[in-house]
This record gives C-alpha cells, structure tokens and sequence, in this order.
C-alpha cells in the first residue's frame, strides 16, 4: 500500500468510492510479497501493480466490482503456470465512509512513523468484515487465522535511512537513487557553502560535523540494521573521526565510503593506526561500489547503490556470465 498512499488519499478526499486490492496470503512459487495493493479508482484507473502475477487483469474486475457494490470479498486465485501456487486477495470498497481511518496511516507514513493496520478479511458476521483497526505496535505483515477471524496485518516500519556525508555530486546523484528505492535520505556536511538544501531535493541537509551528527543520530535511535552511510568526501580531518564511531556502531547495514584505490588504501592505514584491526575494517566497503567502470558521479552513485542494495539482500552483488564457445566472435 505505500507505494499508492498518495493515490488513495487522493480518493478519499475526492468523497468518492474506489475499489482497494490487497494480497493476504500466497502459497507455492509466487514472486510478490504479500501486502501488495492495487488501487482502482472511481474512474476505473488502476494504481500500483500486481501484473508479475498473472491474475491482474482477474483482480482487476474483482476491485471494480467491490467498488461499485460495497462488497467485500476473500478471493483464492489460481496463479498461471504456477505449478499449484495460489493467490489470496482481499477487494474491498474504498472511501470515507468504508475506511475512515485511512488520513491516520497517511500521516503516519508521511511521518515516517510505525503503523499497523489490522483489517478483518473473513468473519462469519459480514458486517465484521472489512473492519480497521490502527496500532503503532510493530508485527509482521501477514494473514492471522483466529477460530472466529481471518486478520490481515499490514505493518508499515518506517523506511531505511541513508545518510551521507560529503555534501557533492556523487551525493545529489545517490540521493536521488537512493529516493527511488524508498529511503529517507540525510546529507550531512561541515561546509555552509556545501550544505545547501536546494541542492538536494527530498533530502534533510544538516550543517555539521559527521561524527557529531552520527552521534546524534545514534542517540535519537535512528540507526538500526537497515542504515546506510556512505562516505562521500575524502577529507581524512572529518572522515577519520566519523569512521571511528560508524565502525563500533554494533548494528548497521552499510558503511561505505567512496573514492579511488590509493585514497581507500590512504583511509584504511589511517584507520589501522587508530587501533582498528582488519575484522573491524572488513565491515567497511572501500572504494564503495561495485565495478562498473564508473566515470562520472551519476554512475559512481548508481555503483555505490547497487552495492548497498546486494548487501542488503545478502548478495555479493557480482553477476558471472558464460556464453557458448561457438557464440564468441
């Protein structure tokens, strides 16, 4: 739902009714995450996608049906060439008067804040199905089977940071990037002339040390396993002291820091001084980014990302292809 939070407030507000797809529950080979949701407008415009499925367009009809009649329903769809593999989606009307509640998740998305729908997708009252139920309380996203209810749970965590310091162009293009794949991006950097907000949009831009705002961050809470640093300037007199706390941070999902082999080479001597062993120092991705060939900041960035996103996954992020000896040339 994250992804057409906009579209459905859209609705919402416009006091008409569309029609909200959301699947519940998936069995056998499926390649999509429960909880994903289409949206289908009053005009019958649809918003967001299930079309690796294959029961799209099936889903499709279903919504617009729910929308036009008020009905809520449980479907298990058969997936094509699935194998046996199954798709439960629940539709359901959507409007102000069939989900008052929705502005208060908005917000909280928007906010970036925890929330947790529970919605009642299967209850011997129909009147009960379709209820909402709103928490801050963090649980996975899945359909809960009770004796009386079948309960979907949609959890909405706040999204990754990442935060970069070094205020430039291989920032402005990663920050963008980064946007695209969902993360809240912050730009930290000591220089005023640097530090310009308008350089960055859709990123906080904060003026000030980085080992200063890392600690800040650090004491608010804001850093978990899902946090990203990136290292984007190669000033040893900040970059030092800001690796120094990034790298006894004893959770963290990425610490990288960009630059050449030479400057990579400079930066890990100056860490191994400072008492750092090569355990520690493994944790660290220097030079960041995978090997592409980089040449300019936009493909630097677009590398730094890729990396970040692989060790994320629990990838290596590094991709072996074999072709035929009688296909070379």
């Amino acid at each position: 739902m994250r992804d057409i939070v906009d579209d459905l407030l859209q609705v919402w507000r416009s006091g008409r009714t569309g029609g909200l797809a959301t699947i519940v529950r998936t069995g056998g080979q499926v390649d999509i995450p429960v909880g994903t949701s289409i949206l289908v407008d009053p005009d019958g415009m649809i918003y967001g996608t299930m079309a690796a499925t294959g029961i799209e367009d099936t889903v499709y009809e279903s919504t617009l049906q729910s929308a036009r009649t008020g009905q809520r329903a449980l479907h298990r769809l058969p997936v094509p060439g699935g194998e046996g593999a199954v798709i439960d989606v629940f539709t359901e009307p959507f409007s102000r008067g069939h989900f008052p509640e929705f502005p208060t998740i908005a917000a909280e998305i928007a906010e970036h804040r925890r929330v947790t729908v529970f919605t009642v997708v299967w209850n011997p009252e129909p009147g009960m199905i379709g209820q909402h139920l709103i928490t801050d309380k963090r649980h996975a996203t899945e359909l809960v089977s009770l004796p009386q209810s079948d309960i979907f749970v949609a959890s909405f965590a706040p999204p990754p940071l990442l935060v970069m310091f070094g205020a430039n162009t291989v920032a402005a293009a990663l920050s963008a990037q980064a946007q695209l794949l969902g993360y809240r991006v912050a730009i930290c950097d000591p220089r005023p002339t640097f530090a310009v907000p308008e350089s960055f949009p859709g990123a906080e831009v904060v003026c000030d040390w980085p080992h200063r705002y890392l600690n800040m961050l650090v004491s608010e809470g804001e850093i978990d396993s899902s946090t990203g640093i990136v290292l984007a300037s190669h000033d040893p007199q900040f970059e030092i002291p800001l690796l120094t706390v990034a790298l006894r941070l004893p959770e963290i999902g990425y610490i990288g820091a960009v630059g050449s082999l030479v400057s990579s080479a400079r930066r890990l001597d100056d860490l191994r001084a400072s008492g750092f062993d090569d355990t520690q120092l493994a944790r660290l991705h220097s030079p960041a980014g995978m090997d592409i060939g980089a040449a300019t900041a936009t493909e630097t960035a677009l590398a730094v990302i890729a990396e970040l996103v692989a060790v994320r996954n629990g990838r290596l992020g590094r991709i072996t292809v074999s072709f035929p000896a009688e296909a070379a040339i």
